[in-house]
């Protein structure tokens, strides 16, 4: 996650930087410098936004990873998100069974789940209105 897109996800929250940085128990200076650049958003940071995006939308509205990957009995058994029922927060949690096999780490995970249809909703493309003009991502 670049600066431009946590500022992007940060007002598509409705979030001010102050409210934000609550929600993260950082401070708003921090929140500031992810947005400006200054400082690169940790893996944990971005991890959070995502999940707060994804709180957008019910649950029941998110189909179960699982059903979409088609995931034979044998691999959804050894997978975290079907241990845990947790199949709409698969790319939140470490250690799914995504593509065949386990991600070893965020970087190699997020990027395979921004291809995936159960993460991709959470990162729609609509516009937000801020400051009286609309601002588009994507």
């Amino acid at each position: 996650m670049d600066s431009s897109q946590f500022a992007f996800y940060r007002k598509r929250l409705g979030l001010t930087q102050k409210e934000l940085s609550q929600l993260l128990v950082t401070s708003i200076k921090t929140v500031h410098s992810y947005e400006q650049g200054w400082r690169n958003i940790p893996e944990n940071i971005e991890r959070q936004i995502y999940f707060l995006l994804s709180r957008e939308k019910s649950i029941d509205e998110t189909p179960q990873c699982w059903l979409i990957k088609r995931c034979p009995p044998d691999r959804k058994e050894k997978c975290p998100a079907w241990k845990f029922n947790a199949g709409h927060l698969c790319w939140f949690i470490n250690g799914t069974i995504c593509e065949g096999l386990a991600q070893k780490t965020w970087k190699e995970k997020i990027k395979v789940c921004k291809e995936c249809e159960v993460f991709k909703p959470v990162l729609n493309q609509r516009s937000i209105r801020s400051d009286h003009k609309t601002v588009r991502k994507g």
